[in-house]
């Protein structure tokens, strides 16, 4: 008598193909619900929140350039 075992029977090229395709597409169809509900939960408490007052920017102020000695270049002498 031959003992039985579990394996899995062999898939064809086609099949495996499908099959990673299938799984595959369920994985980005979770992730993409998964962020669905992480975008409308966020938006969410971004509404419910007071709105900020504006800020006002004032300019910064502008600093000083310090001057400095103009120096004299000396042109090669030629020997």
């Amino acid at each position: 008598m031959k003992a039985t075992t579990n394996m899995p029977a062999r898939l064809s090229s086609q099949d495996k193909a499908a099959l990673t395709d299938r799984t595959a597409r369920e994985i980005v169809e979770r992730e993409a619900i998964t962020r669905n509900r992480k975008t409308e939960r966020l938006r969410a408490l971004r509404e419910a929140r007071p709105p900020e007052p504006e800020a006002i920017v004032t300019p910064a102020p502008k600093k000083a350039v310090a001057k400095t000695a103009k120096t004299s270049k000396k042109s090669p002498s030629k020997s």
